[in-house]
């Protein structure tokens, strides 16, 4: 399969009376896009709103975040099985308007949704800070089932991505990246010398508002599986979850997976990186036996040398993780673990639920309980009432001077367990 990112630079986003790009500003009709997002009945209102680096700007509570692309060529359209049809995607042509997001919130059902700052300490935390967003702000229709305002607010974001994304269709990009996967039995063979590299990405699939969609199918309802890495570029999978903000993998997350886009960099240089497997994180026992029991035999199946596994969420999905590692090593297959930790704020507790002496090969986004103290900003979008209820935060955590004392673990995308955070160690 072969696919060609067209990157298309966007340095701001402005509201606009048509919406287009022009010299790389992203103008967007404000009424033209609240008008397509309202005819869903489950919105009471919608108010669009922009928040740019650098500004002296909060957004909380983030649901998800969505990067805006569409596809100029090739089967399929983006997020199939959910926008559009059921096609195989992954091959053909896709413009990326790089440099902006849509992101999505309001009064989020669970509470467990994030904080983006835009200036300050808050920023240095999370990758958004560096986007133009378009932040949708959503009022649900009263008395809405908390299922029903997830799966609207879901809707709604990719929708506004995608009626962004179609902006781009017939703009020449400034930057075309080609990311090409062969058939099994000839990636297997295609470099002799060099290590054969499998990529594994644990999907959230707990429930209760911990779901990762894949062609429109939640994973929970979908076994261990292959899938070509170029799918993920065009959507093939995106977040449903209202897990901790700081390592949840927002849709955007995918679009962008940094573990895939380093492992095709290497590729035919220091690895022969052979293909990819999902797999989900259910909460019994029988379930993470069964698909921990698939990884390892689909890794053998590549005849991998070394494989990367990439974690969501933490806890329960420790179990997963570590399960994964040991099963896939005993094959022979060396292995390496991308997590976060949660190890108090002290940082002295256990950093995961569950242990073994096979995951030796460990790489961590942080330790989601250190606190930091975000200073006032001067904008709110959305709103502070749950900033004390969101995880990470805690009862009178707002300071009498507007300044909040949180865990990193509120910050959106501080911890990722793709490794798409801003932290880092000397």
């Amino acid at each position: 399969m072969k696919l060609d990112l067209g990157f298309i630079t966007i340095n701001d986003i402005q509201f606009g009376t048509a919406s287009k790009i022009e010299n790389s500003t992203l103008y967007v009709n404000k009424s033209e896009l609240s008008d397509l997002l309202l005819k869903d009945n489950r919105f009471k209102s919608v108010e669009p709103d922009i928040a740019r680096p650098g500004e002296s700007v909060r957004i909380t509570p983030v649901k998800d975040v969505i990067e805006p692309r569409v596809k100029v060529e090739g089967p399929g359209g983006m997020f199939p099985g959910v926008l559009s049809a059921v096609d195989t995607v992954g091959t053909g042509t896709t413009h990326v308007l790089r440099g902006s997001a849509v992101v999505t919130c309001g009064k989020v059902v669970g509470f467990q949704e994030g904080i983006i700052d835009m200036i300050g300490l808050g920023a240095e935390y999370t990758p958004f800070s560096q986007t133009n967003n378009l932040v949708l702000t959503f009022e649900p229709m009263p008395g809405l089932d908390a299922h029903d305002y997830e799966n609207a607010l879901r809707m709604a974001g990719l929708k506004a991505a995608a009626y962004l994304g179609e902006l781009g269709k017939n703009i020449k990009p400034c930057e075309v990246v080609t990311y090409e996967t062969l058939p099994i039995t000839e990636s297997i063979t295609k470099y002799p010398g060099l290590p054969r590299v499998g990529y594994v990405q644990m999907l959230q699939s707990q429930g209760l508002l911990h779901d990762t969609y894949v062609y429109g199918v939640d994973m929970k309802q979908s076994i261990t599986t292959l899938i070509n890495p170029t799918e993920i570029f065009d959507g093939a999978i995106i977040s449903g979850n209202c897990v901790s903000a700081c390592d949840k993998n927002t849709t955007y997350h995918h679009q962008n997976n940094p573990v895939i886009m380093d492992l095709f960099a290497e590729h035919g240089k220091t690895l022969n990186f052979v293909g990819m497997i999902i797999t989900n994180e259910n909460v019994y026992l029988a379930d993470k036996q069964r698909s921990s029991d698939w990884t390892a035999k689909l890794c053998e199946y590549l005849g991998l040398d070394g494989a990367i596994i990439s974690q969501e969420g933490f806890g329960n999905p420790d179990t997963d993780l570590i399960m994964n590692c040991k099963k896939i090593e005993a094959k022979g297959i060396h292995t390496v673990i991308i997590t976060d930790e949660y190890a108090g704020r002290d940082g002295t507790s256990q950093s995961l639920a569950d242990v073994d002496a096979s995951a030796n090969a460990v790489v961590t986004g942080g330790n989601a309980n250190e606190v930091v103290t975000l200073p006032k900003l001067d904008k709110v979008i959305g709103t502070l009432d749950y900033v004390d209820k969101i995880a990470g935060g805690f009862e009178n955590n707002v300071q009498p001077d507007g300044s909040i004392v949180v865990e990193i673990q509120a910050i959106t995308g501080a911890t990722n367990e793709l490794g798409f955070n801003r932290m880092s160690a000397r």
